[in-house]
């Protein structure tokens, strides 16, 4: 016989209270996964974007060198009868940034990006030490 764990009512009510409010706003967001590939020439960053459009998806190295991914997503799911009224629509609309820090043998000027299928690629290739060095810019995604 498995034992049973009692539940009290109060505790998951009070920890969501805490946790899922106002000032902890990160608790109720969700970022996509992310993959980080690397071979002998490149370092891929794979991130789940479905059904999300190039246009929506910016990429770019920010003043300090580092790669910022940001993400909007406005889905709006309504069907347009006019011989219906709505008894309820869906909307969703998020955000998601990030910034990561990059490898000091990356050519930051040889990033690229693309979305296909449901994932935003970043391919960084690698670089020489001696090939190494600062650049702000943005990345025109594919």
């Amino acid at each position: 016989m498995l034992p049973v764990m009692n539940s009290n009512s109060w505790f998951p009510t009070m920890f969501d209270d805490f946790f899922n409010n106002d000032w902890m706003p990160k608790m109720k967001a969700t970022a996509p996964a992310v993959n980080v590939k690397e071979d002998a020439k490149t370092y891929t960053m794979e991130v789940a974007v479905p059904g999300i459009r190039k246009e929506f998806c910016r990429v770019g190295i920010n003043a300090d060198g580092n790669l910022d991914i940001a993400i909007e997503n406005k889905m709006e799911h309504k069907d347009e009868n006019k011989k219906q009224h709505y008894v309820r629509r869906e909307f969703s609309y998020s955000n998601y940034q990030q910034t990561y820090v990059l490898p000091d043998d990356i050519l930051k000027d040889r990033i690229s990006a693309k979305v296909e299928d449901g994932v935003l690629t970043v391919t960084m290739p690698k670089a020489a030490k001696e090939e190494v060095k600062k650049l702000q810019r943005t990345i025109e995604i594919a």
